[in-house]
């Protein structure tokens, strides 16, 4: 007997690509997620896996300027969070920020730190366009502005004498922190370490562009 034909209804359909992001909602959303991949990685291995990244809608900070920045970008995108404190130690005390997404309110999340990683992480590592327009001159740098000002409050910080650093289990966050600082005029050198990727620019100028970069300025200033 031959095979019944497969009809082309049958056949499995392609999940819809997501419409790109307007470049407020991007810079957001890629700054959330960059924050989320400052954290550490799935106990299943060192490196965060990329399909799925976001959907338990969990982030831990030891950090309260780290959680506070999240649950201001979160208030932005219209996602709503809860803050859980916990303290521990005996001789040396540490705060741990844990922040919760809803159930109801994770698939939104993911949705939105998924395409905002995918597409800045493609507007900074893609490299110039020709006839880009102004819009996308003024927003890439703004963008690299966002990946360090999240490894900044939430990424491992190695001081050195001579340089300022950040220690990411993220390999492809590292990469975006290099290219980042190059779109900031700023040179930045990446180097495997311990279970964890280095990123690090010198001190004096460099760092100081770089920190100042990412520092928001306060709406009375901006005005």
């Amino acid at each position: 007997m031959a095979p019944e034909p497969i009809s082309l209804l049958d056949r499995p359909r392609p999940s819809p690509v997501p419409p790109p992001l307007d470049w407020l909602t991007l810079a957001d959303a890629f700054e959330v997620a960059c924050l989320v991949r400052c954290t550490p990685p799935p106990a299943t291995g060192t490196r965060r896996p990329e399909v799925g990244t976001y959907r338990g809608g969990m982030a831990e900070f030891n950090r309260e300027d780290a959680a506070r920045r999240m649950r201001q970008l979160l208030g932005r995108l219209d996602v709503p969070v809860e803050h859980e404190l916990a303290t521990g130690g005996l001789r040396r005390r540490y705060e741990l920020h844990r922040l919760y997404v809803p159930r109801e309110h994770r698939s939104t999340y993911a949705a939105l730190l998924e395409t905002g990683w995918r597409q800045g992480r493609r507007e900074l590592l893609g490299g110039p366009v020709p006839g880009a327009s102004m819009a996308r001159r003024v927003w890439r740098p703004r963008l690299a502005a966002a990946a360090w000002r999240a490894a900044l409050l939430a990424g491992g910080r190695h001081v050195r004498r001579h340089s300022l650093g950040i220690r990411l289990a993220d390999r492809d966050l590292a990469a975006v922190l290099v290219r980042g600082a190059a779109l900031l005029e700023v040179p930045a050198m990446l180097r495997p370490g311990a279970g964890c990727f280095l990123v690090s620019v010198p001190n004096g100028p460099h760092r100081t562009r770089i920190v100042d970069s990412a520092t928001l300025v306060p709406a009375a200033a901006a005005c």
